[in-house]
């Protein structure tokens, strides 16, 4: 009995840690998709076909820019992490700084090579001079914010790792309400018409940072004077290197699926292209919310390790499986009950509604499908297996390529949908498989 009720307390302690983490995380998320509203308001506003063509393209580019530099978030998280749960603070300062320089040296990357990926992106996407020229300026404003961004990555890496996801919900609604107020009144009051969009992120990434910067500061001010200058700031930096690359090329497979996905769809004719777009922005919709219970799993994973607790891990894995099948589980529902009606939120146009209803029970299957790799991602970015995930992601690749091109000749773009359940699933059988292996490597080594 006494054994049992230990038990009992032990989980819900657990489940109160798991959701003062993801809960804020979850929060974060869901104020992503008002900035896209409130552009296609500030768009509609402005009947110009050019400025929207552009600033469509404009904000892809940065997308796809982007993405490969989110290894300056994860690889910051999963090792501060494990600084916290050892009670390193030198060691969590020291990372913070290494990987601030990372995103610095990044900067400069991306600055160097501004003009040749435009150029090349350009070449690759088709459009009229008039909207490359437009996205060309909307480019080269927003490219200013390069430090902001990559250095804001960092900063939310590190405060998750510090089992502090308030400061990124903090920073992330903060650069949202900016952003959408800066580009309101920049493109609709001032002569600077829609390339004010363009300031307006500028000037919200740099806002975010300045938040971040004050968090830091004051939550963490004793120990960052204490740390932060000390001479030794290459210490480590070659385990940080080495996970940032195995982190960069995870990012890759995870661009070549997702660019792939659209780049397929866009083959079999617009309302399919509008279909799996649609679909897409669902499935994007469901990440948002397990995505939180992934970043809890980063900050408890690495925390636990460093503690060298294994018992605490294996009771944090337990329950972040049960929250994220629960999640999974009520957005299966939810498609199912009104799979049809959520895709009419997204348009009232009759034939891609139409053509949305054979694609309907891959929105139904793919939380359930998705929340177990997305969970294990959040759990191995904790244990900083940058090795492992990277491996992951290339098979997951190359699973994703071979699902399409095994079916597509007899069930057409269903194929496509094929594949990226594919994928998913070699990511989750993948990260199972390995997980008591690598746990055990990531204990020897703490």
């Amino acid at each position: 009995m006494r054994i049992f009720a230990a038990e009992i307390f032990t989980t819900l302690v657990m489940n109160k840690e798991i959701l003062k983490l993801a809960i804020p995380s979850i929060l974060a998320n869901i104020t992503i998709p008002l900035v896209g509203l409130v552009d296609v308001a500030i768009i509609g506003h402005i009947s110009d076909a050019t400025a929207i063509g552009g600033i469509a393209i404009g904000t892809l580019l940065f997308d796809l820019l982007y993405w490969n530099f989110g290894f300056l978030r994860v690889g910051t998280s999963g090792l501060t992490a494990q600084a916290f749960g050892a009670k390193d603070d030198r060691l969590a300062v020291g990372i913070f700084r290494q990987n601030l320089l990372l995103a610095g040296f990044s900067t400069l990357l991306v600055w160097a090579i501004q003009w040749l990926f435009l150029m090349v992106a350009l070449k690759c996407i088709p459009c009229t001079p008039e909207v490359a020229d437009f996205a060309s300026q909307y480019f080269y404003i927003r490219i200013w914010a390069a430090p902001a961004t990559l250095g804001l990555m960092v900063f939310k890496g590190w405060f998750i790792g510090m089992q502090n996801t308030v400061a990124p919900m903090v920073c992330d609604i903060v650069v949202n309400v900016v952003n959408m107020v800066a580009s309101y009144v920049l493109a609709l009051h001032t002569p600077l018409g829609m390339l004010g969009v363009a300031h307006g992120t500028v000037i919200a990434q740099y806002v975010g940072l300045l938040t971040a910067t004050a968090f830091l500061l004051i939550r963490y001010g004793k120990m960052m004077k204490a740390h932060l200058f000390e001479p030794k700031i290459f210490n480590n930096m070659e385990k940080v290197a080495r996970l940032a690359g195995n982190l960069f090329i995870r990012s890759v497979g995870f661009m070549v699926i997702y660019v792939g996905f659209t780049a397929i769809a866009s083959n079999y004719g617009d309302v399919q292209l509008a279909v799996s777009s649609i679909m897409m922005k669902l499935f994007m919709l469901f990440s948002y919310f397990v995505d939180g219970f992934a970043y809890a799993g980063e900050a408890l994973t690495g925390r636990f390790i460093g503690e060298r607790n294994e018992e605490r891990l294996h009771a944090a894995v337990r329950i972040l499986f049960l929250w994220c099948i629960g999640v999974g589980l009520v957005f299966t529902l939810v498609y199912a009950a009104a799979g049809e009606w959520s895709v009419r939120i997204m348009t009232d146009n009759v034939p891609v509604i139409v053509a949305s209803h054979p694609f309907l029970p891959w929105l139904i299957a793919m939380p359930l499908i998705s929340c177990l790799a997305f969970m294990w991602d959040g759990i191995y970015i904790g244990a900083a297996a940058g090795k492992e995930v990277r491996n992951c992601m290339l098979w997951a690749a190359l699973g994703f390529v071979l699902g399409y091109l095994c079916c597509y000749k007899s069930i057409g773009i269903q194929a496509l949908y094929v594949g990226y359940f594919v994928h998913l699933l070699v990511r989750t059988l993948y990260l199972s498989f390995l997980w008591k292996k690598t746990k055990g490597k990531a204990f020897s080594i703490a």
